[in-house]
């Protein structure tokens, strides 16, 4: 393939690798954008949220477990208020005997009688509706809370801080790699910004494997995926024979996470994993396995023996033994093949070029897993340059573009609710499988309908001194055409204009 200009590889680094140019435009690193990008891989930029909020995994669940006390506690005192009512109308003595009033139709002296029983669904009305009034004032939902400062840490805090931003993007790839969906359970909606901080992005440049273990060890995972429920089936915890294996982390952990659907293995090696990683857990506020709120290994739990996984033959050497496993499937030639393929699928194209997922697959597994080393394989391809915009934003994508390009800070409620319409919501895909990377899934006449409120929304917040035509030219350079720019310079509005740029086919692809 030809090589092009540096103006349409600055657009190019900006639209394909980074989160869209910002007010700059292109002209930050049309001197040299390949090198730029390359710049970005070699200093490992991937910028650090930061909030008040945002704390630690195990301070998190800390006071999510306090939270929750707290809310129980607040229950109960509803509860004895509501039902202590009666009782003092009781002590206060006989009622003097009154003239039967009218009984409505279809009610008998009997049916009278049990709605004046405390147990019934009045009761259970009066103590809901105490509890609501005990708890609205003086309790927030918390894991909302650090849900809203999770996000206003990213869109009005990481994505615009890089020049290019190719290590926030891949932080959004492993993320939906390694799904988690805030839906789950008030555990993994507390700490899933936390499970991004601590587990993606410190090994975004650096070694799969080391992000697959601290992925499948977070207890963010082990939570969605249910693996605190995983007992060795002759482990000593269950003696009683009871309880059993769980098996949905591990198989997750080789359909999705490492080999893919077609990677080679069996139910068998299925069920052999869940063998290996049971006993990993999260230790709970009592702190009897550990300091709460952190991945700990319980020996009782785990199935005890050597387990053999796809030919080889792991020792039982506690949590050592899923470590070695976790280790293996991450040189797996089948994970190579799979990461691969799903890194050119994002950045490059909905049907991933051949040669190119061969050369990346190849360097995967030439340098062990070297993530570095396996995005300057994919960005120094020109067959990851081509100039046609075949890759339609997701809307996390477009979000991310619209909020560099216009400048704009939105409440962090204001873009959950963007994000939902458009149907993305922000870390709740609908399975462990996250969010479609494909044009099919983003380009539906729904999803394009919600985008145009979304690009309306914006336009109608930009300070009015900005004008379309040179916001559009600026932003998209070598790849503006000249329909698109033909439509924004004859909208009748300037806000008109700024929406035409943004629903524009270059500004909806990459």
């Amino acid at each position: 393939m030809a090589q092009q200009s540096n103006d349409v590889y600055a657009a190019l680094a900006l639209s394909r690798f980074g989160l869209g140019a910002d007010h700059n435009g292109t002209t930050s690193i049309a001197s040299d954008p390949r090198g730029a990008l390359l710049e970005e891989i070699t200093e490992r930029f991937v910028p650090v949220p930061v909030g008040p909020q945002l704390q630690s995994t195990a301070d998190l669940l800390v006071s999510l477990y306090a939270f929750q006390e707290q809310r129980k506690q607040a229950r109960q005192q509803a509860a004895v208020a509501a039902a202590a009512a009666p009782q003092d109308k009781l002590m206060q003595g006989p009622e003097q005997p009154q003239k039967p009033s009218a009984q409505p139709s279809g009610t008998t002296p009997n049916s009278q009688a049990m709605a004046a029983q405390p147990n019934n669904q009045a009761m259970a009305a009066a103590i809901g509706k105490a509890v609501e009034k005990l708890e609205k004032p003086a309790m927030p939902y918390l894991p909302q809370q650090v849900l809203l400062a999770e996000v206003d840490a990213r869109f009005n805090g990481t994505i615009r801080q890089p020049l290019i931003g190719f290590g926030e993007r891949l932080a959004m790839f492993w993320a939906n790699h390694f799904a988690v969906a805030v839906s789950k359970s008030e555990e993994v909606h507390i700490v899933a910004g936390a499970f991004e901080r601590e587990a993606i992005r410190p090994h975004v440049f650096g070694r799969f494997a080391d992000m697959l273990f601290a992925v499948e060890t977070h207890p963010a995972m082990l939570a969605y995926l249910d693996n605190q429920q995983s007992i060795g089936p002759n482990s000593k915890a269950n003696a009683n024979k009871k309880r059993g294996l769980n098996e949905n982390l591990a198989r997750e952990t080789l359909e999705l996470h490492t080999l893919g659907v077609n990677g080679g293995y069996t139910q068998t090696d299925v069920t052999t994993l869940a063998r290996i990683i049971t006993g990993w857990t999260v230790a709970r506020a009592e702190g009897r396995l550990g300091t709460p709120g952190t991945f700990v290994f319980n020996a009782g739990a785990h199935e005890p023996g050597d387990q053999t996984l796809l030919g080889l033959t792991y020792a039982d050497n506690g949590v050592g033994q899923g470590r070695e496993a976790l280790r293996d499937l991450a040189r797996h030639p089948a994970t190579a093949q799979h990461i691969a393929t799903k890194l050119v699928r994002h950045f490059v194209a909905d049907t991933p070029p051949p040669g190119l997922v061969q050369t990346v697959a190849a360097t995967f597994s030439k340098t062990d897993g070297d993530l570095s080393a396996v995005y300057r394989a994919l960005v120094g391809s020109e067959d990851a340059w081509n100039p046609t915009l075949s890759k339609v934003r997701s809307p996390l994508e477009f979000m991310t573009a619209l909020l560099r390009a216009s400048g704009e800070t939105p409440k962090p409620n204001v873009i959950l609710g963007a994000l939902t319409a458009m149907g993305q919501p922000f870390w709740a895909p609908a399975g462990p499988n996250g969010f479609a990377d494909t044009a099919d899934v983003w380009a539906s006449s729904e999803g394009l309908s919600m985008r145009m409120d979304v690009a309306n929304m914006i336009a109608n917040a930009v300070p009015p001194q900005v004008d379309p035509r040179s916001f559009v030219s600026d932003s998209l350079g070598p790849l503006l055409s000249n329909e698109t720019l033909q439509a924004v310079s004859r909208a009748e509005t300037r806000k008109q204009g700024l929406t035409i740029a943004y629903l524009s086919p270059e500004f909806q692809r990459r």
